[in-house]
This record gives C-alpha cells, structure tokens and sequence, in this order.
C-alpha cells in the first residue's frame, strides 16, 4: 500500500521518533508541508493519508481513486470533507487523549496567569514600579482565589474530565454544560447552558468545532456570564465569535479571557483579538498540545490506528 504524509513539519521542529509509523507495511511518501494546489497530485495514488491541518477537500478526494484510510494527526476531524469521504467508503480515524496532559496543563497555565495577574505583576516588578511601593510589595492589580468559585466546563470528554480534576484540588465546584440541540450522554450531569454561563465564574470550552458549536458564545451569551467571568478557549476559534468576544472584554462585561486558537491559523490576514490595548487577553498560537511527550503519544497512536485499518480493525474510528 501506499501512504502519503501531507504536513509532517506540523507535528514539530524537534526529533520525534517516527518509526512506529515507518515501520509498517506501507510505502511511505512525507511531505513537509502541502500547498492547497497540489494535494489531490499528491494523493492521488494514495491508499492511505496522513493530515494535520491540510485539507482534503471533496474534489481531492475524488482524484484519489485508489484511497481507503485517512488519518488525522490531531482530534479534530473539521479539516476532512467527512461527506465526501463517508460516500466513498473511506475510513477515518482521528487521534484522542494524546496529549490531555499538555492541554490541561496550558489551560491552567492561562487560568492562573489571568486570577494572578501575573503578566502584570511581572512587569510591575521589572519597570520600577515596585520599588515606588510605600510597602513592602505592589498591589495594583485585584487578585481572585480559586477556592470556593464554580468551574464550567463545555465538553465532559478527555480533556474536560482532566480540567475537572485539577479544579477539584483547587477546590473549585465543577459544573457541566447542556449545549443546545445536541444529545448528550447521561454519563455527567450537565446544566441548561444559560444558567451554566449565569454560574460559573470559569467557563474552559472542550468540545469541537461543528455546525452547532460555531459562535457557540456571541453577544447573547457574553451577556449572561458574570462581570468576574474568565473565558478560556483552547479548542477552535470558531467557537467564540471573536468580534463579541474583544467587545466583551473592552466593556468590561467579563473579567479576562484567554485563547489558544484563532479562526484562521496562523493568523496571515490578522486578527482582531491580536490588539495589545484588549484588556485581560491573552492569546497562545495553539500551543497548548506542543510537548514533546504528547507529540511521541500521537506518533504511536497513529500508528496503531494504520495498523488497526490494515488488520481489518479500525481504531478512533469517526467515519
């Protein structure tokens, strides 16, 4: 069989050993990166696709005749034209809890630095600033304790769960959200999504990005979180409509948020939300899953989802 790798310089800079996926039965081509024009070349003889963020669109995969797999180098699937490939019989496989570790440690990261005021008090420290205190320390900026304050959490997956436990030790209470329109598993219990954004005073969104999910939280719903409210975005820009979200945070209608992803990455065009004068933002370039560790996890677990298509067994299998 032959495979094609379409993005392999996305999965990092550094050396990660690819040999679990090297080592199959397959013909490998590796690409290091894939311009839109020349993926259906590329695939075109192709049984099996490797991809990150290149998209395969319907027409490539209609130039493609001989494909029977695809595998996503990330959880996300939005990248693949699922339709097209389902029509086709096409398997699709993404990868999941690879690097749960990675995020959750991000996303507290984020959370601290924001209830803190860490960058601030950072440069209060370097600037002179401290050293004009008539005390002992600088206190200008409020600080808020974890303990005590409501965890809301939209998604109950992998890495929800992983948040969730963190906030247990921080003695937060953690709430889950019901989303409209969407069937959810009676495994957690879950709150009506308006009265979730009313109580919790950390909302950390964990869920993907689909038809339902897009401008999950606009004016309307900034508009029902608290004035102490923190936002903390590390799955797709789409989910947060950044127009509303730079809004919320320049009237002061919440108190911070924070984002590891952007609605077109990386940002060539620009974005709204990189403005240094938004109050309480702070924007990562989707480096929340970036440890090496996490990485190596994806490396073998891409592995094991081509060699469970090849032996007639479909791992992480979304189509």
């Amino acid at each position: 069989m032959n495979g094609v790798i379409l993005d392999y310089d996305s999965l990092g800079p550094d050396s990660l050993d690819l040999s679990p996926i090297y080592d199959l039965p397959v013909n490998w081509t590796s690409y290091r990166d894939c311009p839109q024009r020349q993926i259906a070349e590329r695939i075109a003889d192709a049984d099996i696709v490797l991809t990150n963020k290149t998209l395969i669109c319907t027409s490539a995969i209609a130039q493609a005749p001989q494909l029977k797999f695809i595998a996503a180098m990330a959880t996300g699937t939005n990248q693949i034209d699922l339709q097209a490939a389902a029509a086709r019989g096409i398997v699709v496989s993404n990868a999941v809890g690879y690097c749960t570790g990675s995020v959750v440690q991000h996303c507290w990261a984020l959370i601290l630095a924001l209830t803190t005021k860490l960058e601030s008090y950072h440069e209060a420290a370097v600037d002179g600033c401290w050293q004009q205190s008539r005390f002992f320390c600088a206190m200008d900026f409020p600080v808020r304790e974890l303990s005590g304050k409501v965890m809301g959490i939209i998604g109950a997956g992998e890495l929800g769960s992983g948040m969730a436990k963190i906030a247990e030790a921080f003695g937060l209470r953690v709430i889950y959200a019901r989303l409209p329109g969407r069937v959810h598993s009676s495994a957690v219990e879950r709150m009506d999504f308006d009265e979730f954004l009313k109580t919790a005073d950390i909302v950390s969104i964990h869920c993907p990005l689909t038809s339902d999910t897009m401008d999950l939280i606009s004016e309307e719903q900034f508009a029902l979180m608290q004035k102490t409210t923190i936002l903390i975005n590390s799955a797709r820009g789409g989910i947060v409509n950044e127009a509303a979200l730079k809004q919320a945070l320049c009237n002061g209608d919440i108190a911070g948020a924070a984002t590891d992803v952007l609605t077109e990455e990386p940002p060539v065009d620009g974005n709204l939300l990189l403005d240094r004068s938004i109050p309480n933002l702070i924007v990562t370039p989707h480096s929340a899953w970036l440890a090496q560790e996490a990485r190596q996890r994806l490396v073998t677990q891409l592995a094991d989802n081509i060699s469970g298509f090849l032996n007639g067994k479909p791992r992480n299998q979304v189509i």
